[in-house]
């Protein structure tokens, strides 16, 4: 397998982990820190007040689950499917719920979480072409797409953070009658990459909606 296509294992990601220089402290903090995406979550996420059920979609070693915890949200899952960096995680904060876990099958009930969060997991999953990729890299993709969907309470959201332009994404999110999809551009704050949230809004079934 190349680097790109590696991507999409674990066995990649737990020899990255483990090779990490302080392993006390995070190593990979993708597509925006807390800090620079803070105003957007504040603005996406129901109060802490309200408890919404927070999942981190491929959660790695980022310590926004940490940071959100600081906020007093207190019902959150961080999910991975490295077993070593979920390790560590539950060493670093023994206080919240990680759990070993491949977003393409979700051990999580249907219609539980409030916002599922997305931070470079989808990216990983990419090779090959943007414009016409891989089977395989469409059937990921459609796989976790669809497991978001079916974990999603109606009303809830999915927040994907990406540097991926919208003519490449859109047509991997969209699902007719599931969700409504909007794009917001995150302000570049004088990188080289701009950056876009793509926010997905279940929508309240009806019974002519279709069925995840």
């Amino acid at each position: 397998m190349g680097l790109t296509t590696d991507l999409a294992f674990p066995e990649y990601w737990n020899n990255r982990y483990d090779a990490a220089t302080d392993p006390e402290n995070p190593s990979h903090e993708w597509f925006r820190s807390f800090e620079e995406l803070r105003m957007f979550l504040e603005k996406e996420l129901p109060g802490p007040s309200l408890r919404p059920r927070v999942l981190h979609l491929g959660c790695g070693d980022s310590t926004l689950s940490a940071d959100l915890a600081n906020l007093n949200y207190d019902n959150q899952l961080s999910v991975d499917f490295s077993a070593n960096v979920i390790e560590k995680m539950q060493h670093r904060y023994p206080l919240l719920e990680w759990r070993v876990e491949d977003v393409r099958n979700l051990h999580v009930e249907d219609c539980s979480i409030d916002v599922a969060i997305d931070k470079g997991t989808m990216d990983a999953m990419f090779h090959g072409s943007q414009w016409d990729p891989p089977t395989e890299v469409r059937d990921n993709i459609r796989r976790y797409v669809d497991e978001v969907a079916r974990v999603l309470r109606p009303a809830g959201k999915w927040l994907y953070i990406t540097y991926r332009q919208p003519h490449f994404i859109k047509m991997h999110l969209k699902r007719e009658g599931v969700w409504d999809l909007k794009v917001e551009h995150l302000n570049n704050q004088g990188g080289t990459l701009e950056y876009f949230a793509y926010i997905m809004n279940k929508r309240v079934a009806t019974k002519d909606s279709p069925r995840m």
